[in-house]
């Protein structure tokens, strides 16, 4: 005779929240969320290393880009600077034909003139026999005249509107094209 005693007052009302006996829940849809929350978490775990592994490799090429792109700008800073040597440019200089210019002359903004001005060294036949030129620096060259004894003379200044004949021109089969000035170095 095992019978439960009979609740009175609060404790009754208590008594009726909960289940009059146990009841079994469920296992199956509990392992299911279980195993799937598992192989959810396996999956992304998977894909977020392949990510990164891919990220990684595309670092490493970039880094040797970079490296190999870093290489190659200081081997053309090297050049630069061997090129804008002061040597290098006054042996640039001599085989286009330059010469070295003379004392320069300053003009105020009221019209006075600073200073004496020297004409350029001139230069003579001897000095551009050896120089191996481009066939434009050849073109823009003035003739030397010869004088009556046989020796050379320094060769005028050319103006801006001269036309410097072209010796290709002479040349058998060549067609006769008009001479355009061309400032050196370009």
């Amino acid at each position: 005779m095992s019978r439960k005693p009979r609740l009175k007052g609060r404790a009754a009302r208590l008594a009726r929240l909960f289940p009059a006996r146990p009841r079994q829940a469920a296992r199956t849809p509990f392992v299911l969320l279980v195993v799937l929350l598992l192989g959810g978490g396996l999956i992304g775990l998977l894909v977020l290393n392949s990510a990164l592994s891919e990220g990684s490799f595309k670092m490493d090429d970039l880094q040797r880009d970079t490296k190999s792109l870093t290489d190659e700008e200081q081997a053309l800073q090297r050049d630069i600077d061997s090129y804008s040597a002061p040597d290098a440019l006054q042996r640039r200089a001599r085989e286009l034909g330059m010469v070295p210019g003379g004392d320069p002359a300053f003009l105020d903004p009221n019209g006075t003139v600073k200073g004496v001005p020297s004409a350029a060294a001139p230069r003579f036949p001897a000095d551009t026999a050896a120089v191996v030129r481009p066939p434009e620096a050849i073109a823009t060259l003035p003739a030397f005249p010869s004088t009556a004894a046989g020796t050379a003379t320094a060769p005028a200044a050319p103006t801006a509107d001269a036309v410097v004949p072209d010796p290709a021109a002479d040349a058998p089969g060549a067609t006769p094209t008009a001479a355009t000035p061309t400032t050196p170095g370009r």
